[in-house]
């Protein structure tokens, strides 16, 4: 998906997680300046259904772990 928009994958990884109901804050690493700047595109990208399916096809959700 990053590859046939000609975005970075951190852009691509931040945006769906923007899109998941309940996520308001994620938190990011940002140790170089690109590393933000990628942050920040991310808040302009929209997945499509379609690209959100591909990118969930193999992900197996975790209960939340902790206190």
């Amino acid at each position: 998906i990053a590859e046939a928009r000609g975005l970075p994958r951190a852009q691509i990884a931040l945006a769906w997680v923007l899109q998941k109901p309940g996520v308001t804050a994620p938190i990011i690493g940002a140790t170089k300046p690109h590393h933000l700047a990628d942050a920040i595109a991310a808040l302009s990208v929209t997945l499509s259904a379609d690209e959100i399916a591909t990118l969930e096809a193999n992900y197996l959700p975790h209960a939340p772990a902790g206190h």
